[in-house]
């Protein structure tokens, strides 16, 4: 399998079980982590309800330091997580897992020092804007399923295509949160 995964890309209709399996991941990361763990959310397209996605539940960890990364990545995997130390080349400051059932990848980990609030913050403004933007939201899905059905072997391409939507939304998102003064713009 490459680093991306060599499955086709499938966008499912929306789940009203993500919600669900995200808790349980959470639930399972937590026991796990406690010793490290500041904060756990469910990010990714799963994370929006109303929202077509890979049905991939994307979790992001926040742990206070990666100096314990040793005992950090042993935990997750001791969760039957695979431990992916590639990712790093492009992104040092995250460690990256995924968990697959069946050969079919079900959850990603992104975990960070949750002092990095430049990747942490983007990830949960693109979140909560489009929980609380339903026309971004529709419009998202149908480029998601355009992209998907254009690049469907090729994830970097689709990945790499969203990039202009998701760079708009969380500018929006920022700048809203910065004018209304709220920090956040969750719903």
């Amino acid at each position: 399998m490459s680093l991306h995964g060599d499955a086709p890309i499938e966008i499912a209709d929306p789940d009203p079980g993500w919600p669900a399996a995200f808790a349980a991941a959470r639930a399972e990361l937590l026991r796990a982590l406690a010793p490290w763990v500041v904060d756990i959310e469910h990010i990714g397209s799963t994370a929006v309800l109303g929202l077509a996605a890979k049905p991939v539940i994307d979790v992001m960890v926040g742990v206070r330091s990666l100096r314990d990364g040793a005992e950090i990545v042993a935990a997750v995997v001791g969760l039957d997580y695979e431990y992916v130390p590639e990712f790093e080349v492009e992104l040092p400051q995250r460690r990256y897992f995924r968990r697959t059932s069946k050969g079919v990848r079900t959850h990603q980990v992104h975990l960070v020092e949750r002092t990095d609030t430049a990747w942490w913050d983007r990830h949960l403004a693109f979140r909560d804007w489009l929980r609380s933007h339903a026309a971004d939201r529709d419009i998202y899905a149908g480029l998601k399923r355009r992209l998907a059905a254009a690049h469907r072997h090729d994830r970097r391409a689709y990945t790499d295509s969203k990039s202009e939507f998701i760079d708009a939304a969380v500018a929006r998102a920022l700048t809203e949160s910065a004018r209304t003064g709220s920090g956040q713009v969750r719903t």
